[in-house]
Order: C-alpha cells, then sequence, then structure tokens
C-alpha cells in the first residue's frame, strides 16, 4: 500500500483525536467542492448507459472527443503500461508515486524537472504531471509539446496526468487529444472536490483508448457517479466562481505560510514547503488536530486549503504556536 493524503482515521486513532476535531489540510482537494443535488432513483437502479450525455458534456469541458470515461485516473494509471509499448521509460521525481508503481517491472528511471530534456531524447514513454504533485512545478505548454513531438516522431509517448490542471485550464493538453504520442489524465477528484465519485478520463489515440477498454470492462462508472458527474461538467458557471475562489484561496495560504518564514510552491489547491523539519512539524500540526501530508525524499509538507474562515484561524493559529519565529532553512 502506498501512502496518501486523506487518512484522517489512522491520524484520529494514532493522536487520539476524535474524528470531528480534525482539519484535513493533507489532500489537495477542494475542501468545499461542487454541490451535488439530489441524485434521483433511477441512477441507483438502472444499469449505467454512455449515451446519457456524460461524454457529451466531458468533450465540452476537456475541448476534446478522444476521452475514455474511467473510475477515477487510477485504473488508468494501473492500465496504461498494458497498452503503451517502450522499454525505456521515464518519470518525473518526485511525483506522484502511484505512476512509479505501475511501471515498475519496467524499472522506471527516475528523473528530476532539470533533466527533462536529456530524458525525451533518452526514453520511449515519459511520465510526468502538470502541475506537478507534490512540488507544484508547472512547465510551459510550448515545452510540453516540444517533448511530445520529440518522443512521437520516434514512436514514444508522453503521458501527462493533469489531476490539478482546472484552474488554469488553458494549460492543459486534454484539446490535443488523439494525437500519437500522447496520453493525458484527468479526474474530478480535485478542482470539483469529488474525489469519493470516482470519476476520471483517458484522453489518447482511439486504439489506446479501446485497449483500455477492453481491459477495464464495462460499467467502470457507477450510475450515480456519471449523473453527478455530467451536471458538474456541465455547470460553467460552478467553474468560474470556483476558479476564481480558488485562485484566491490559493494565495492567501501562499501569503500566510511565507509569513511564518517559509518558503511555499504549489497550484490554487496546495502549497508544498521544504523543510528539514518536516516530520517534527507534521506531528506538531497532528497534536493539534490539523492533518498536513508529510514527505520524506526530499523532506516537506504539503497544506491542503482550509474549508471556511474558522479553518483559515485555526492553521494561522496553529503556525503561530509550531512557528514563533522565520525558520532557518
Amino acid at each position: 500500500m502506498l501512502e496518501h493524503g486523506g487518512r484522517l482515521r489512522h491520524a484520529a486513532a494514532r493522536y487520539g483525536i476524535p474524528l470531528a476535531g480534525w482539519l484535513d489540510l493533507s489532500t489537495g482537494i477542494h475542501p468545499v467542492g461542487y454541490p451535488v443535488p439530489a441524485i434521483p432513483a433511477s441512477a441507483w437502479q438502472r444499469l449505467p448507459e454512455d449515451d446519457d450525455g456524460l461524454e457529451a458534456a466531458a468533450a465540452a469541458y476537456y475541448g476534446s472527443t478522444a476521452l475514455l470515461p474511467v473510475a477515477g485516473s487510477q485504473p488508468a494509471i494501473q492500465a496504461l503500461p498494458t497498452v503503451l509499448g517502450g522499454e525505456r521509460v521515464s518519470l518525473l521525481a518526485p511525483g506522484y508515486a502511484e505512476h512509479a508503481h505501475a511501471w515498475r517491472t519496467r524499472t522506471p528511471r527516475a528523473v528530476d524537472a532539470t533533466a527533462l530534456d536529456a530524458a525525451v531524447e533518452r526514453s520511449d514513454i515519459v511520465v510526468l504531471v502538470q502541475p506537478n504533485n507534490p512540488t507544484g512545478e508547472h512547465f510551459p505548454r510550448e515545452r510540453l509539446l516540444d517533448w511530445h513531438a520529440h518522443l512521437a516522431r520516434r514512436g514514444g509517448w508522453l503521458v501527462v496526468d493533469e489531476a490539478f490542471i482546472d484552474t488554469t485550464p488553458e494549460r492543459s493538453l486534454a484539446p490535443l487529444a488523439g494525437q500519437p504520442g500522447l496520453v493525458v489524465l484527468r479526474s474530478l477528484g480535485k478542482f470539483f472536490g469529488l474525489a469519493g465519485a470516482r470519476v476520471g478520463f483517458v484522453f489518447a489515440p482511439t486504439e489506446i483508448r479501446d485497449a483500455l477498454a477492453e481491459q477495464l470492462g464495462p460499467w467502470t462508472l457507477s450510475g450515480p457517479a456519471r449523473w453527478v458527474a455530467r451536471h458538474a461538467l456541465a455547470d460553467t458557471a460552478w467553474q468560474a466562481s470556483a476558479r476564481a475562489a480558488l485562485g484566491a484561496a490559493g494565495q492567501r495560504l501562499h501569503r500566510l505560510l511565507a509569513a511564518h518564514g517559509l518558503r511555499p510552491q504549489g497550484p490554487a489547491l496546495f502549497q508544498r514547503v521544504c523543510t528539514p523539519h518536516a516530520a517534527a512539524l507534521h506531528a506538531a500540526f497532528a497534536r493539534r488536530g490539523i492533518l498536513l501530508r508529510q514527505f520524506d525524499d526530499p523532506p516537506a509538507l504539503r497544506f491542503g486549503l482550509p474549508a471556511d474562515e474558522a479553518g483559515w484561524q485555526r492553521l494561522q493559529v496553529a503556525l503561530e504556536a509550531c512557528l514563533p519565529h522565520p525558520m532557518d532553512e
């Protein structure tokens, strides 16, 4: 089992604090999320059907019809190594650990952001997250397109996980889906705050989507999940409001952490802080009922967004208690 954020029950048991007493900032998920309407009984009672409007809503939102609905991006991450050929695999590191786990049988090479140009030249497949999780680094769209062109000319593949890109949709490569050598993964977990619904999409050439569909089988998404996703993807007013609110919240979090001597970096939904004191700070916040995401290599913490003003004030009090003076990094 790989470690992920959101293990609130584990933290509650370890620190002896009831679930209701926690402020969970460990996941980078929109803390308010899409307001799901009442789900009709038919969504629960009938087998899911692929002519319910979900694919059309997704195509309009993402700007491409070259898509396959999946139960979150995780099944696609696990299945892609079975449908993409190529032995030389490079993965951005640090990065979302499930990618490395999925490609482990091909002994992938871990590369940092500064080595990606060289990795493209010597690889058949390059896998990265944009913006990166957990570092928050954005890669210029033009650079990604150049990497894709280099790989595609040799029959290679660029796989881009865009789990956190919805607040900056202009950076997405999804509208280019269908071109040889490009796979893009999207999901409704982060921006829409619907992680529990397990809804995602693979954007890729037809033969890759067909191979994935054959492997994953029918009814990958439940009827209620399809119903909720269709409404969320079509609600452009909520999306515009959420982007503005998350942008402001991300800037507020950045300022708050910087004011306490930290050096945060990240997209709107989270901020990452590298510090040799990551383990001690993680424990100090947890004793105050605030769950952060800890990383070991390099030592770092990831802060998600509080859901309300009470949460913001609680975070500020904890920062003042744990970091009374700017830290010497």
